[in-house]
């Protein structure tokens, strides 16, 4: 956390292109919470603002204080491409790609690191990295070429990139481990006992898993489905998936 900035649109527009954008009162309070250094936030109303944090975030309502500054709404609309209902906005610094490595990383583990093999919809990678962080994953890598920082991504994971390591990563550099990667081929998961360290990896919402990881994939593992459903949303999936773990 930092101090507000007194001049917080000149701050934007240095930080803008470097910085990660916290969109919506709800992005800025996840962040907050878990640590990230957000730079400038803005409001059009302070006073609504700090009033949500009162009745949904309290425990991060000084932080918010000290954070926000107000701004005309003609100036937020400019600052952001697509304004947020609450009207909140926030710029925060990335953590460092090494200390998400080394976090990634560490052995042993105690619980798993979800793998999106090529994904292709930013708002289901948001999805995932939410799931992921409610549920005290590891982290969440991606292969191939999407951005798991993307801003569309950020804002469907609700800030909650700052709740566990997010990264991309060839194939070859993926975590250690066992792969369990789902597959409508394998092995029903009801049947199994994930382990804390496993790996457990999605393929694309289009096309299943690439022959990397599947080639890197120690155990093929299938969800239970209704014959004649074609598949489920990548975030179900996830879900579903870390929610075996969690009980088993």
């Amino acid at each position: 956390m930092t101090s507000r900035d007194p001049e917080p649109v000149s701050a934007w527009h240095r930080l803008a292109d470097t910085a990660v954008l916290l969109d919506g009162f709800h992005a800025l309070k996840h962040a907050v919470r878990f640590g990230a250094e957000v730079r400038v936030a803005v409001t059009t109303d302070r006073a609504a603002a700090l009033a949500l944090a009162d009745e949904l975030a309290p425990d991060v309502r000084d932080a918010l204080d000290g954070l926000l500054a107000e701004v005309p709404e003609s100036a937020y609309r400019a600052l952001v491409p697509r304004p947020h209902p609450t009207a909140v906005a926030a710029l925060a610094v990335r953590p460092a790609r090494e200390a998400n490595l080394r976090t990634l990383a560490r052995t042993p583990r105690t619980a798993p690191v979800v793998v999106l093999d090529q994904p292709r919809n930013l708002g289901n990678a948001g999805a995932v990295i939410r799931l992921a962080a409610g549920f005290g994953a590891t982290g969440v890598v991606t292969t191939g070429p999407l951005d798991p920082w993307h801003p569309t991504v950020v804002r469907g994971g609700a800030g909650l990139h700052f709740a566990t390591a997010v990264e991309r990563v060839a194939v070859d550099e993926l975590p250690a481990g066992p792969v369990f990667a789902l597959d409508p081929e394998g092995e029903d998961i009801r049947g199994l006992k994930l382990p804390d360290d496993a790996v457990l990896a999605f393929g694309s919402e289009r096309s299943g898993l690439s022959g990397a990881v599947r080639g890197r994939s120690d155990h093929l593992v299938s969800l239970p489905m209704r014959a004649q459903v074609s598949s489920y949303n990548l975030a179900t999936s996830v879900a579903m998936t870390l929610f075996h773990w969690s009980a088993s």
